[in-house]
């Protein structure tokens, strides 16, 4: 039995314990830092799943901590940069935060105001209190601690605030800024130009001629969701891709691929995955979507390139629904740029050891633990699942560390 399954088996029999109560004691009774002062506890940045998972696991061990958020809400990014009909891509059970499931009444696959309504019971569950609207402008180890300065508001007119911690936990996560590319003659288009963060629905879009740059994830369900509204829709293909159907025989593709994993080589269940697609799919080469010289689960391990997992948008390229544009000219009323997203951290974190300058990501996308107290949450590219992970390892951890440490001995430093 692992640590957190032997703790919650023990509160689960003492009639005295609650989450909130839990919280509530961890979550008030020290220094915010306003002015400087060390705090109880580790700072993390981004309230985001990364950060509240890691603040409901330090929560439940009784770590103290900040969270900070620049936005004025939780998950901003799922609140106010997404689609409409958007579901999660992979089953529930995959999907999960530490220590609470998902509402048995939820499908296999919630959509997005079911993701967040879950959210927000976690929020509730382990009195999560993040400080929003404080926009982290730099973080730097100044050899004792994480000085981490903050502008409440945004702009120059704002308020400063400065957070001083031995720990400090980076929890912004892979999609924290989208991604424009520098396009040859898009300042000429007079029609327009946005990107996929910026998309809702198709009803917005009925009657125009609307291309869509990128065949991501993001790229083919915008699509689809166009040509579902009856919308002229268009695709650009700008790299090789691997599309997988999203279920194989009724089994979700990714649980199939992770049972596989466990007792055959990533080739080899690349090549059983890809035999399955051509029976699923057909060649998505013929319809103009080249595949990648290596398979999916591999180039995945190698590059962290998610796959994109179809939900119908195959087969209305296949009716003619959704058409591909390869060197032609042709008008169009707006362009969609579903160019992907990218880390703020180069932006703000002063260190070059643990995360690399040039894609804010940990050197090593299996690593979690930088030096002198510095964590990685949400940057393995593995999803919520890895979410959960790195959440339970640095909680783990900084738990290790206040023990040894000791709270009252902390705060005499």
């Amino acid at each position: 039995m692992d640590r957190y399954a032997e703790t919650q088996g023990k509160r689960a029999h003492d009639p005295l314990y609650s989450p909130r109560r839990a919280a509530r004691a961890t979550a008030t009774g020290f220094p915010v830092g306003e002015h400087g002062e060390v705090l109880a506890g580790p700072v993390i940045v981004g309230a985001g799943p990364a950060g509240l998972a890691v603040a409901a696991c330090l929560t439940m061990r009784g770590v103290p901590y900040v969270l900070l958020e620049r936005h004025g809400c939780v998950a901003s990014l799922w609140r106010h940069r997404t689609y409409r009909r958007l579901r999660l891509h992979l089953p529930k059970r995959y999907c999960e935060l530490p220590l609470m499931h998902f509402p048995p009444s939820y499908p296999d696959y919630p959509t997005r105001d079911q993701f967040l309504a879950y959210l927000e019971d976690y929020i509730a569950t382990f009195g999560i209190r993040p400080f929003f609207h404080q926009a982290v402008v730099s973080a730097e180890h100044d050899g004792d601690f994480w000085c981490v300065r903050t502008v409440v508001g945004g702009g120059s007119g704002g308020v400063t605030s400065e957070y001083r911690s031995k720990w400090l936990v980076v929890a912004t996560g892979e999609n924290a800024e989208p991604v424009v590319p520098d396009i040859d003659g898009i300042h000429a288009f007079r029609g327009l130009v946005m990107h996929s963060s910026d998309y809702r629905s198709g009803e917005d879009y009925r009657g125009k001629k609307v291309l869509v740059v990128g065949c991501g994830n993001s790229g083919t369900e915008v699509s689809l969701d166009l040509s579902n509204h009856n919308v002229h829709t268009s695709m650009v293909v700008r790299d090789s891709v691997h599309v997988l159907p999203r279920e194989i025989m009724g089994l979700s593709t990714f649980g199939l691929s992770m049972w596989l994993l466990m007792c055959l080589s990533v080739q080899t269940v690349d090549q059983i995955l890809l035999v399955l697609t051509q029976l699923v799919l057909g060649d998505t080469a013929r319809l103009g979507i080249p595949r990648p010289s290596i398979g999916p689960m591999e180039l995945k391990k190698v590059s962290g390139k998610t796959p994109v997992l179809d939900v119908g948008t195959i087969a209305k390229i296949k009716s003619g629904d959704i058409k591909f544009i390869d060197g032609k000219t042709e008008s169009f009323d707006v362009v969609i740029l579903a160019t992907g997203y990218k880390s703020n951290v180069p932006y703000w974190l002063k260190e070059k050891d643990f995360f690399s300058e040039k894609n804010g990501f940990p050197h090593n996308s299996n690593e979690w633990k930088g030096k002198n107290g510095l964590y990685a949450a949400g940057f393995s590219r593995r999803g919520l699942l890895g979410v959960s992970v790195d959440a339970t390892n640095i909680a783990d951890d900084i738990v290790q560390c206040w023990n040894d440490f000791g709270y009252e001995r902390h705060k005499s430093k």
